[in-house]
């Protein structure tokens, strides 16, 4: 299914005009008045794009920037309108991880384009958390020691190399390989590396073997 677009604007009637606009061009989306109004209930979206005013009351479109950025990342791509832009405010909510910034009055087309842009990179970013999830069910079958031999293999370690780290027989690292091999679906060694990535790259501070 195609990510959802959120809004989020106190102004009622540019509100209205998003979700019109959007809405023509087969854009799914949903309204919210305000900041506030957002994170009372907030969806539970895997991954969505956000297009937020700045100016508002009660929680502000910075903070709903930082917040969303925080706890959804690059899953939750930001686009900010505001009427009231400046170098620095529009430089530091691009370090945020804000996706774009479009000054008012601004032109449809741009802003669909915009969101166009974000839901296309989204379909990546499904892909990969997909693709991540299924590596982790996989890895989660392996035995204690077969954890040992993948996260060898992985590091690029020769079946003599990793004999010798783990005092077995290179038979042995043979018999262990061809099991990781088959219970993380790899059909090749670059498969299974590339498993390997995803997982590491899924947690920067964790080690693969538990």
């Amino acid at each position: 299914m195609t990510p959802s677009v959120f809004i989020i604007d106190d102004d009622a009637g540019m509100r209205d005009s998003l979700v019109t606009l959007l809405r023509s061009q087969g854009i799914r989306c949903r309204a919210f008045a305000g900041g506030a109004d957002f994170f009372r209930n907030p969806p539970q979206d895997e991954t969505a794009c956000v297009v937020t005013d700045l100016r508002m009351p009660e929680i502000d479109g910075a903070e709903v920037v930082r917040r969303i950025s925080e706890t959804r990342g690059a899953a939750w791509p930001i686009l900010v309108i505001t009427a009231h832009a400046d170098v620095p405010m529009a430089v530091s909510l691009m370090k945020q991880g804000v996706t774009d910034f479009i000054e008012k009055p601004f032109d449809p087309q741009r802003l669909i384009e915009s969101v166009r842009g974000c839901l296309s990179r989204l379909d990546q970013v499904g892909e990969h958390q997909r693709n991540t999830q299924a590596a982790r069910e996989k890895f989660e079958r392996l035995t204690p020691r077969e954890l040992q031999v993948f996260d060898a293999l992985i590091e690029g370690l020769s079946n003599k190399a990793i004999a010798q780290s783990l005092n077995i027989s290179p038979r042995t690292v043979e018999v262990f390989r061809a099991k990781v091999m088959q219970k993380m679906e790899a059909e090749s060694l670059s498969d299974l590396i590339k498993a390997g990535l995803l997982l590491r790259n899924e947690d920067q501070t964790a080690p693969l073997i538990l």
